[in-house]
């Protein structure tokens, strides 16, 4: 189960890079882009509790589906590009084993404890 979820989550990933294709960026975009959700770990400063709440807002492949909705609909092309980063960030997250945050600390995800 846990190769098709991989899986699955891999093709989540060049799905978000295909919408990235859609827009009018330059792929460098894509490559200095796609590590910045991850500075939503600075919450972590704060304690968990702060840091699970940030790290999961980044991380919500929800909002990042809004975004990017939300982008066509107004044609706004950097909500777009917002939701395709989040997007494709949380996919290739997931695919390599992390998870959305629990309060308990950063280890600790949906996905199971991250190292085991």
């Amino acid at each position: 189960m846990k190769t098709i979820i991989k899986l699955e989550e891999l093709g989540l990933f060049i799905f978000g890079i295909y919408l990235f294709s859609l827009l009018n960026y330059q792929w460098w975009w894509f490559l200095v882009l796609i590590l910045a959700p991850d500075f939503s770990m600075l919450g972590y400063l704060f304690g968990n509790k702060s840091g699970a709440f940030l790290y999961n807002i980044f991380h919500h492949r929800g909002i990042a589906v809004l975004l990017y909705i939300l982008g066509c609909y107004f044609k706004v092309e950097i909500l777009q590009l917002t939701g395709i980063i989040l997007f494709s960030h949380s996919a290739m997250d997931r695919f390599f084993g992390y998870g959305l945050k629990y309060e308990s600390g950063f280890k600790y995800t949906h996905l199971g404890e991250i190292g085991k």
